[in-house]
């Protein structure tokens, strides 16, 4: 049995909230694409500035030609696990407003919501994701014939967990490391 990682909170949270961490210990189960395509309705219904909605996502299952593709743009601490992930996806943005052309200050931020949408509707459904920055960026672009007013910003590797033990050391020790958290009043002050 796979041990969990649900953290006790200081403050009542959702399950989905409590269960979400990013493992990199992954089984060779497939995610159905119907299962995907949920997760990105998911990201879908995201707030957004002036609904602009600027995320896109490009994805692809283990075995195929865009999995390699997409792999092969992770930096090499990524990889090793990562090969292993039933989806990798790329998590994009586009710079500028459609509406107007000008630059979305904001488009960075949207995505995130997007992608927090997209990783606890996962969790509900039993599939876990692992946000990752570690990536080349100019090989993402050029391999994914991005134009100028797209820019990736995170891969995405989704699948369903396996046990610690099937990963090589570092990611073994980091598997089973507790979830920690600074305190609220670290990062919060009322002012009211």
């Amino acid at each position: 049995m796979i041990a969990g990682k649900e953290v006790e909170t200081n403050h009542p949270l959702i399950d989905v909230i409590k269960k979400r961490w990013s493992p990199r210990a992954f089984s060779p189960k497939p995610v159905a694409d119907a299962d995907m395509q949920t997760l990105f309705e998911a990201a879908r219904w995201s707030a957004s500035a002036s609904n602009e909605q600027p995320w896109k996502y490009i994805y692809a299952h283990r075995g195929t030609e865009g999995f390699r593709k997409i792999w092969e743009c992770l930096k090499p601490g990524n990889q090793p696990w990562a090969k292993n992930a039933a989806v990798l996806v790329i998590a994009m943005i586009r710079k500028t407003n459609e509406k107007s052309g000008a630059e979305n200050m904001w488009a960075e931020h949207d995505l995130g919501m997007a992608n927090s949408n997209l990783l606890h509707q996962a969790v509900s459904m039993g599939i876990y994701c692992h946000p990752m920055a570690g990536f080349e960026k100019g090989k993402t672009i050029e391999t994914f014939g991005l134009d100028d007013d797209i820019a990736p910003v995170c891969f995405i590797a989704i699948g369903y967990r396996d046990e610690p033990e099937t990963l090589e050391e570092p990611f073994m020790s980091r598997e089973l490391t507790a979830r920690t958290r600074k305190p609220t009043t670290e990062f919060i002050q009322n002012v009211g």
